[in-house]
């Protein structure tokens, strides 16, 4: 039960940050690596293909500063749900988790990464320079590649950092808000004594 869990919570969380390429990953590793649990659907060819051309899409949407939140939020809805269907199709016959509770796991997990990747990247977008964004974004690709892959050599191993990295992101998710709610509160304030200032001349 352990190694269904691991799987499901790894390919969940990643998939919160892109869910393309985990299903490519997925997918791939189930085409190359036989002993590997993943189901055929997922190694098929057309769901190779159409999960690399959505993975390269996404590859240079997410490098383009203020586009990257646009798409983020269009992905709001997608990455969850994409993340619920995957994992009742990682589930398959398995009697260890129902299909309700791998896609309520799963898809709770995405929004959760998905939170943390969208509100670092509005905070990434205020930065004048240009290079933040490829950064950022290669460090989630590298991050996503790693949950995968754990989750498929050692699901039990990537339950463990998926718990960490979840918690972290929601800490991150209420640090960044807490921030975005500040700046904008001094900001109110600016434009409140501007218009006090106006009045008493």
């Amino acid at each position: 039960m352990p190694d269904v869990i691991g799987l499901i919570a790894g390919s969940g969380f990643a998939s919160g940050v892109n869910l393309y390429a985990t299903v490519l990953l997925l997918g791939l590793y189930g085409r190359v690596a036989t002993e590997v649990p993943v189901p055929e659907l997922l190694s098929s060819t057309p769901v190779l293909l159409i999960a690399g051309a959505l993975t390269v899409i996404e590859f240079f949407a997410d490098k383009v500063p203020w586009f990257d939140s646009v798409w983020d939020t269009i992905h709001t809805v997608v990455r969850p749900v994409g993340a619920a269907v995957l994992a009742t199709v990682l589930v398959g016959d398995a009697a260890a988790i129902s299909d309700a509770a791998a896609a309520g796991l799963a898809g709770g997990l995405a929004l959760i990464s998905h939170g943390a990747k969208a509100s670092t990247r509005l905070a990434v977008n205020t930065s004048p320079e240009p290079f933040s964004n490829s950064i950022v974004s290669v460090f989630e690709d590298g991050l996503v590649a790693v949950v995968v892959w754990l989750a498929v050599q050692n699901p039990t191993a990537a339950l463990v950092v998926v718990a960490v990295l979840t918690l972290l992101a929601v800490v991150l998710i209420v640090a960044l808000w807490r921030l975005v709610r500040s700046v904008r509160q001094r900001i109110r304030r600016s434009s409140l004594r501007g218009r006090m200032q106006d009045v008493s001349r």
